[in-house]
């Protein structure tokens, strides 16, 4: 069955469970349902859970419901932040995948309301699909919390933009960089590994995603996107554009991915594996784009 399939079931099957499955519309709250919908069905690129599930196949993916249950639940966290991130506190987004924000669609209480939900669906997944390896469960659980609260998950990286002085390397770290490093070591739990060994390689695929979305915001327009651009620049943060040029971010992209591969960790399906984080490397960023900017330059 392929990733994607995989994905999307899990996905699907999770927003059913918190929608109220067989339960009758007048005991659910229905509006709330359909912003979980628009949260997780609009058709991201699910980057995170492929990593996840690319890892647990490489290493033998034995128990593929809990591994398909981990990555649903990375998927939803990562639903969840987009959906805090994109409000009037934090960006004011209008826009999102290309699609109205889920508060610009459904209203600003409902839109929190819809993350939080997330949230907390995420780890009732995680639960669910404890069955027979209820002690890899509780790790991914612990993996997934750390990399979503404090000190060094999504909600401290979002806190950084708070700060009266930002630390860039821990500000990334936190913000881009946290669900990746969760990709990889929830792949490898999920499997029956032990999670330190692939923590480099989840922390450099998202060094890697955090330039090339700098990248994408100097150089891309909102329809190429699907989100507003020139975001870094009108809220004052930090990028590796404004530090390195685009020139140097692009070749510090490069270093990182060269890195990233040879970072994986020597499992079954290294070859595999290797592929895949090239072939992600090549659909996320805008390498050639800009080179061929730089270059005009």
């Amino acid at each position: 069955m392929q990733l994607s399939v995989r994905i999307e079931a899990a996905v699907t099957e999770a927003i059913q469970l918190a929608s109220g499955g067989f339960l009758a519309a007048d005991r659910v709250p229905q509006r709330l349902a359909a912003a979980l919908d628009h949260a997780t069905m609009s058709g991201g690129a699910r980057i995170r859970p492929t990593i996840l599930l690319s890892v647990a196949m490489a290493c033998g993916d034995d128990r593929p419901l809990l591994s398909d249950a981990a990555a649903a639940a990375l998927e939803l966290i990562h639903c969840a932040s987009l959906v805090h991130d994109d409000l009037p506190a934090f960006d004011n987004a209008d826009t999102r995948r290309g699609r109205p924000s889920v508060h610009r669609a459904h209203g600003e209480p409902l839109a929190i309301l819809a993350g939080d939900s997330l949230i907390v669906l995420g780890f009732e997944v995680l639960a669910r699909a404890a069955g027979d390896q209820p002690l890899r469960a509780l790790r991914l659980v612990q993996a997934l919390a750390q990399r979503t609260g404090m000190p060094g998950g999504i909600c401290a990286g979002q806190a950084w933009e708070s700060e009266p002085t930002v630390n860039l390397s821990a500000y990334h770290r936190a913000k881009t960089g946290a669900l990746f490093v969760a990709a990889t070591q929830m792949g490898a739990i999920a499997a029956g590994q032990e999670p330190e060994p692939w923590e480099e390689l989840g922390a450099r695929i998202g060094e890697a995603f955090q330039v090339a979305d700098d990248l994408k915001d100097a150089l891309l327009t909102s329809e190429e996107t699907g989100k507003p651009v020139g975001q870094d620049a009108a809220h004052g943060r930090p990028n590796a554009v404004h530090l390195m040029g685009v020139q140097g971010a692009v070749r510090h992209l490069k270093d990182i991915l060269g890195g990233a591969i040879a970072s994986i960790p020597s499992c079954p399906g290294e070859a595999q594996l290797a592929g895949m984080v090239r072939a992600y490397a090549e659909r996320m960023t805008p390498v050639d784009l800009g080179a061929q900017v730089a270059g005009a330059k």
